[in-house]
């Protein structure tokens, strides 16, 4: 099975690592491997450390890796790249890449059940363990269903398709995904199902539920910080504005100085900046990509460089 996940930015995020040879990075969100790959063929002497939760995705790199001396792969979730790294001796990295989101292999393997346009079980589980979208669906309050896909779908008709949801669920348990994609449709104004597809939002908010990626993705960005060595570069590729938002603000507030009252004559606060960040506006994607690969549309690259 290839794991199938087009690499977004690949030459902007590895460029913006700063890549020594001799090098100890990590590629925190390893999907098909091909960051990983653009790294590996980058070092000599140095080691990359591959981490995803994915077993189809640990398959595909151990695959394509094996042969490379360099190559080292951890499965697991990113937040969890400390621990990980400890367990192979490794206290510091020069160099952190994420790639954050659903990839193309989760989309488009329809069993997966995160697409909208393929029935199969409800599922949308990044790791293949825990509590699917189907249990979500079935047994989370209205407050709190419709709050989420409120907050998580960025969707002005949540509270809608939150009672849509509840009162189907009433019948039977929500099983597939053409079944969750039908109720949203039901229950969102005839305008709304004519931009783009009406389940669009209500399923992203549900997979960002299932999988705590926002709650990961904070404590991935604090792991990678503390895990870079001084002169050490973050590279983040996220894939919409919930998740740049938290990408933003962690990076604004690594690079934040003293934070005394501008009226005060000395500072007493202590702080100095802990990163710089490279990036004062994200990189896009280049015309050229977007032409070969839509997905990467959304997508922003950011960059800081610790201190």
């Amino acid at each position: 099975m290839s794991f199938g996940h087009i690499p977004v930015m690949l030459h902007e995020a590895v460029d913006g690592m700063n890549i020594r040879p001799d090098g100890v990075y990590v590629d925190g969100t390893a999907g098909g491997g091909g960051h990983s790959a653009e790294i590996l063929s980058r070092l000599t002497k140095g080691t990359l450390y591959s981490i995803d939760q994915d077993p189809d995705a640990i398959a595909e790199v151990t695959r394509r890796f094996s042969d490379i001396p360099n190559s080292v792969i951890l499965q697991g979730n990113f937040s969890e790249m400390r621990s990980l790294l400890a367990e192979k001796g490794v206290a510091s990295v020069d160099g952190v890449l994420l790639d954050i989101g659903v990839s193309s292999h989760q989309l488009d393997e329809g069993a997966r059940g995160f697409s909208y346009h393929e029935d199969a079980p409800l599922d949308m589980r990044m790791s293949q363990s825990g509590a699917t979208a189907a249990d979500l669906v079935n047994t989370m309050e209205l407050s709190e269903l419709s709050r989420v896909i409120s907050v998580y779908g960025e969707e002005k008709y949540a509270y809608s398709i939150a009672k849509g949801i509840v009162r189907a669920r009433e019948d039977k348990p929500i099983a597939t995904t053409l079944e969750l994609a039908e109720i949203v449709r039901n229950n969102v104004p005839q305008k709304a199902r004519r931009d783009g597809h009406p389940a669009r939002k209500t399923f992203q908010a549900i997979r960002i539920a299932v999988n705590r990626e926002l709650e990961v993705l904070e404590k991935g960005l604090e792991a990678a910080f503390e895990l870079l060595s001084p002169a050490g570069r973050l590279c983040v590729i996220t894939f919409h504005s919930l998740e740049d938002r938290v990408v933003k603000q962690f990076m604004k507030d690594k690079a934040q100085g003293c934070t005394c009252p501008k009226d005060f004559p000395v500072c007493v606060c202590g702080n100095t900046p802990k990163v710089r960040i490279i990036t004062r506006k994200p990189i896009l994607p280049s015309e050229e990509e977007l032409s070969r690969n839509p997905r990467a549309r959304s997508a922003k690259l950011r960059i800081a460089e610790k201190l």
